[in-house]
């Protein structure tokens, strides 16, 4: 059956919500924005109090006869070649919980590539699994990991035979992406599904010059962030799912489990809408989003000391397996500053803010919502910056250890090492200790030290340069890193 792209049930609602000039004796308590402070509304706007509805007993009736979210939940999942698709209000950390408890339990085994979000190390804690870490692909060159190889899943499953399916993050923020494909036949080969956090992937499915998607890929689980590449609202999220190595029962079951029962109509009208956008221009807009991204790329190769990393550095033997480009990632190593202070400089003095820092690169994401009008202005302000650093000071330099000092044995489970007694030590007395906490580098998000890991030197002293030299730590007990928590 052919389905009406057009339509945007959600949406509809809830403009005929307002149109209809219901009167609420239910949340929100603002009531349309009738109560809202003035000072507020004139921030906001009255539309978005206007249509902040309930979902149950608001936008639809208390028995959702309506069926509106159901009706765009299957719009979205047949504009990109999913069986089901899930919507959430919660941001992909929610998805990412749901679909790794629909997969493993407590103490059953799951394969994860070790450059998982935080999100990942907050399900397992939650839930008690026992994480197979899957390693990397380092590039030692540039200090980067890539997703790991098929081949490095297959050798996983073949040490740990019982683990209930695998876990991979493609593409990364950086753009760097995994052979999907590949995965899933490793996966499927015993039987056990796949799951991708493909949070910034959301326009990978409208355009054939982009990296595979996870569901064309075989993958049997995907979440997907909405709100990263595509035109939703901050939190908007959705999960798709196919075949039936997982049952659409149990991610349901457990999304409910995590998630909020007052989710926010706003968040859902705007997943629909994008849907609806991309199902009907979305090729069109994704080629002006490469175009855009293609012109930005080329611009900033021709400043001096700049370097915009591209398929050819990111992928080959022992690199990543596909690109997208839409991640501009920008290599600052040849003017000897961080992507910390460069970051900084670009966001104070021209009101400009970039996606990621590292301690050699920015990253500044590109979407179809881009052109010449942003593009033009970023270009003229890395002119200023590379002209302005070479005035600078010399910069704390971070001590990047190789792959093998990044990566510390895993001594008990995650969740053993968070709920167990604790105390803060000096990182001088850490070496050799248990973490009982995340410490994770933010932007992206990936910890470089998880529960339950034993200390090293190396990764204490990469985290303790690092903040000396800009990095952000908003989850560590002590954000600037002079002590750690570990298991009593």
């Amino acid at each position: 059956m052919s389905l009406d792209h057009s339509r945007a049930p959600v949406l509809e609602a809830v403009d005929a919500y307002r149109r209809r000039g219901m009167l609420s004796f239910s949340p929100p308590g603002h009531k349309q924005g009738r109560g809202v402070d003035p000072a507020v509304r004139l921030v906001l706007g009255e539309s978005v109090f206007e249509h902040d509805l309930l979902a149950t007993g608001g936008l639809d009736d208390r028995r959702l006869r309506g069926g509106y979210l159901q009706e765009a939940e299957q719009l979205m999942a047949d504009a990109v070649h999913a069986e089901h698709t899930f919507f959430t209000t919660c941001g992909s950390s929610l998805s990412v919980k749901a679909a790794m408890l629909a997969v493993a339990g407590p103490e059953q085994q799951l394969l994860i590539g070790r450059d998982a979000h935080k999100s990942v190390v907050a399900a397992l804690i939650l839930a008690g699994i026992e994480p197979v870490w899957v390693e990397p692909r380092w590039d030692e060159e540039r200090h980067l990991a890539h997703p790991p190889a098929a081949r490095d899943y297959a050798d996983a499953f073949a040490a740990h035979p019982g683990a209930r399916g695998a876990m991979v993050t493609s593409p990364t923020p950086y753009g760097s992406s995994a052979d999907l494909r590949g995965i899933a036949e490793v996966c499927h080969g015993r039987g056990r599904p796949l799951i991708v956090d493909e949070a910034w992937g959301a326009h990978l499915p409208f355009h054939s010059d982009l990296p595979t998607w996870a569901m064309d890929a075989g993958a049997d689980v995907c979440v997907t962030s909405i709100h990263k590449m595509g035109s939703g609202l901050e939190q908007g999220s959705v999960f798709h799912l196919q075949g039936d190595l997982v049952k659409a029962e149990a991610l349901k079951n457990r999304a409910d489990l995590l998630g909020t029962t007052s989710p926010s109509v706003l968040i859902y009208a705007a997943l629909d809408g994008w849907r609806r956008q991309m199902a009907l221009n979305g090729h069109a807009l994704i080629s002006h989003a490469l175009k855009t991204a293609g012109e930005l790329r080329a611009g900033i190769e021709e400043i001096e000391g700049l370097h915009v990393n591209d398929g050819r550095d990111f992928c080959g033997p022992g690199l990543a397996d596909d690109f997208d480009p839409l991640p501009v990632v920008v290599d600052l190593s040849a003017r000897n500053v961080s992507g910390y202070r460069v970051a900084d400089w670009l966001r104070e003095r021209r009101s400009i803010s970039v996606h990621l820092a590292d301690h050699r690169r920015i990253n500044v994401q590109i979407t179809h919502a881009d052109g010449p009008a942003t593009t033009r202005p970023l270009l003229e302000a890395l002119r200023a910056v590379v002209r302005a650093s070479a005035d600078w000071d010399e910069e704390p330099q971070v001590a990047v250890p190789s792959a093998a000092g990044l990566r510390m044995e895993q001594a008990c489970l995650p969740r053993d090492a968070f709920f167990a007694r604790t105390e803060d030590v000096p990182l001088s007395a850490a070496p050799g200790r248990v973490a009982a906490e995340m410490v994770t580098p933010y932007p992206p998000g990936i910890p470089a030290i998880l529960p339950g890991e034993r200390l090293t030197e190396p990764a204490l002293a990469y985290l303790r340069t690092g903040v000396k030299a800009g990095m952000n730590l908003p989850d560590a007990a002590d954000p600037e890193f002079r002590t750690v928590r570990v298991v009593k």
